[in-house]
């Protein structure tokens, strides 16, 4: 096997990774853990850019300048396409907030910095993500800082022989691998956690992983047994299909469980040869042209998939997703042929017109993202949107710096504050997750306006019941269960004269359309998966209710605030833009009360326990549960309320604490 031969088979490798992807990112129940086809990308792109490095500096070839042109022949162009391509569609489309994340990502595109822009947004599972129409290239970003460091590092180690080259290569391997594990298991800030899955020093393991089967099959340290090849081979397809079907966005990634779909690819680049059951099924003739393109393919179809759900805010069929990804091939095709193709030609264009290209964009780019975001800044997009100050102030969410989502908050004497009346004497708790924040302002001012004092304590993602174990990879921060325990004996030793309990319920019990999921269980280990995590909930419930009425302490818990199905300023954006009215961008009263079907029957169940308030019947009319008035949002985002949206309930509050 010549290490400079064209491999068809690595192409409908490609291909599997990008359909995976694009499968994922269409509809992620299509294909659970189709996401991972970006890390079967890395180890692809590890081993050809080693491949090539150590074959031209073997014979004395290999250039710096030379290499950084090949890739920007291959990366810049049609990057740069989808990019110019995306500008209109964001301008007419795209909502304030949405348009400046845009230009910002346009910005970190041209310095191939999208990771770090993208890691501190902390965004890629769930809904948020879903309206990025540039978060894709992250994973650009990641390849790109590789390509930067790896090169110069093996120019000046390889005179000190292979051995000490892998012996580094392979220490830096296992502290990446280390690193990503720790930082996805065990961290505890979130942006150690976010950080593992946006930037190189924890994908790199992934990058190397490639570099490593580029070595074994250049110093031919690889099977030569056509037996061991077909059984090898057909491992390493089953490992990576497997991820694609088991896995899905709740497990720790990357992580050691990322070696089954990034081992999975090693094998079949080392073991499919010839002859080989997995070399038959990757030169099947659609896949090997489909991974010729699935690098236009991959740009190509998430923009449209996003500017697809801001223009018909996400009221799209299954088959009109389907004809979405179609189409992005058909596009992908079109750069390739007219695009890639002629830029990755030295005869048709110069390396002084590449390099051109490469400033002409970076430049262009820095400056369209600082406009924009010290337009943004000056909110000179009123004219854009329409939008008056009272609808522009009317998505703020109530914030309780210091109060809520503290770290360590199970154990540091930080862990909340006192709502209304400044008084050790406590009357009454508030305590939920970030949902109860949204709450925070409108409890504080109905306790100032009846002289009492409400202890308000919670942390995001963290249901406010007793018993209950959070599948989150931040529990030595961020300890729901050991916070509950904490709470339970503090409103004992308080004798307080009532809880209020608030949450997004659905979060644990039902994602819903297109939201995200936390699964909860009884036990530490798990197990968590949507039925373990309903149980949970109603164990969790009674357990809580128990406890308290066990110390005449009354139980009030809020109903979920009705889930709209788009983010509030996006769906003004589309009002205003007259695309569509209020009702028709406010989720249907039906399809609420189907989503909180599984937990609100639950708490039916033991209604006679507690105070239930219920959140429908003050949002909803007999048809849909407005997301506000032509003129006032009552959120923020898609689930939160906003601080108008609040005071709806300001009454209820007040008529529960007298």
């Amino acid at each position: 096997m010549s290490n400079t031969k064209y491999r068809p088979e690595i192409d409908g490798l490609r291909a599997l990774a990008v359909l995976a992807v694009m499968i994922f990112h269409a509809n992620d129940h299509w294909l659970n853990g189709g996401f991972l086809g970006v890390d079967v990308f890395f180890v692809i792109s590890g081993y050809l850019i080693t491949t090539i490095i150590i074959s031209e500096i073997e014979q004395n070839k290999f250039s710096l300048i030379n290499f950084y042109e090949r890739r920007a022949r291959r990366i810049l162009p049609a990057l740069y396409l989808v990019v110019i391509v995306s500008m209109p569609f964001a301008w007419l489309w795209l909502s304030p907030a949405y348009f400046k994340d845009f230009t910002e990502s346009i910005a970190a595109i041209g310095t191939f910095t999208s990771n770090f822009s993208f890691w501190f947004e902390e965004k890629y599972f769930g809904a948020t993500a879903d309206f990025l129409p540039l978060l894709h290239s992250w994973s650009l970003a990641v390849e790109e800082q590789f390509y930067i460091i790896f090169p110069i590092f093996l120019l000046i180690f390889w005179s000190h022989g292979l051995k000490k080259i892998l012996l580094i290569m392979s220490l830096v391997f296992f502290i990446s691998l280390g690193v990503a594990h720790w930082a996805s298991v065990f961290a505890s800030h979130p942006r150690v956690i976010s950080g593992s899955f946006y930037l190189l020093p924890t994908r790199g393991w992934e990058l190397i992983l490639g570099s490593f089967v580029a070595f074994c099959i250049k110093y031919n340290q690889f099977p030569k047994s056509l037996t061991t090849n077909r059984i090898v081979s057909l491992l390493g397809i089953s490992m990576v299909l497997i991820s694609f079907i088991v896995f899905d966005e709740n497990i720790s990634h990357p992580s050691l469980y990322t070696l089954l779909p990034t081992l999975g690819t090693g094998f079949i680049i080392l073991s499919a040869t010839e002859n080989t059951l997995a070399f038959r099924i990757l030169t099947l003739p659609f896949l090997v042209k489909l991974g010729l393109i699935s690098y236009s393919a991959y740009l190509w179809h998430y923009p449209m998939l996003v500017f697809s759900r801001h223009r018909l805010l996400d009221n799209t069929s299954d088959i009109f997703s389907l004809l979405l990804l179609f189409f992005s091939i058909i596009f992908a095709y079109i750069s390739w042929k007219w695009v890639e193709s002629p830029f990755r030609d030295k005869a048709k264009t110069s390396r002084k017109m590449i390099f051109s290209i490469f400033i002409f964009g970076l430049l262009a780019f820095q400056i369209t993202g600082f406009v924009s975001y010290q337009a943004y800044l000056k909110d000179e997009y009123s004219s854009r949107s329409n939008f008056d100050k009272i609808l522009t102030d009317s998505f703020k969410m109530a914030k309780s710096d210091g109060c809520f989502n503290t770290p360590l908050n199970h154990l540091s004497d930080s862990w909340g504050c006192i709502l209304g009346k400044q008084d050790d004497e406590i009357d009454f708790i508030l305590f939920g997750d970030s949902h109860a924040e949204a709450l925070s302002e409108v409890f504080n001012q109905a306790a100032l306006d009846n002289d009492i004092s409400i202890f308000f304590t919670g942390a995001n993602g963290c249901i406010p019941f007793l018993g209950t174990y959070v599948q989150r990879s931040d529990q030595l921060n961020n300890n729901c269960y050991l916070l509950n325990k904490r709470l339970s004996q503090f409103a004992k030793t308080k004798k307080v004269k009532g809880i209020f309990l608030s949450a997004r319920w659905t979060y644990y019990t039902n994602s819903g359309y297109g939201g995200a999921q936390q699964f909860i269980a009884q036990t530490e280990v798990g197990p968590f998966n949507l039925l373990d995590s309903r149980k949970a909930f109603e164990a969790g419930l009674n357990k809580t209710i128990d406890y308290y009425d066990d110390l005449n302490i009354p139980v009030y818990i809020f109903s979920q605030a009705p889930q709209q199905r788009f983010p509030a300023e996006m769906a003004y954006f589309n009002v205003y833009k007259n695309l569509n009215n209020i009702n028709k961008v406010s989720v249907s009263r039906k399809s609420f009360e189907e989503l909180s079907n599984s937990y609100f029957s639950i708490m039916l169940e033991r209604e006679k326990d507690l105070n239930l308030v219920n959140m429908m019947d003050l949002f909803c009319n007999e048809d849909i549960c407005p997301i506000g008035t032509y003129n006032q949002s009552y959120y923020s985002d898609a689930n939160h309320l906003s601080i108008i949206g609040s005071k709806k309930i300001s009454e209820t509050i007040s008529d529960l604490i007298q």
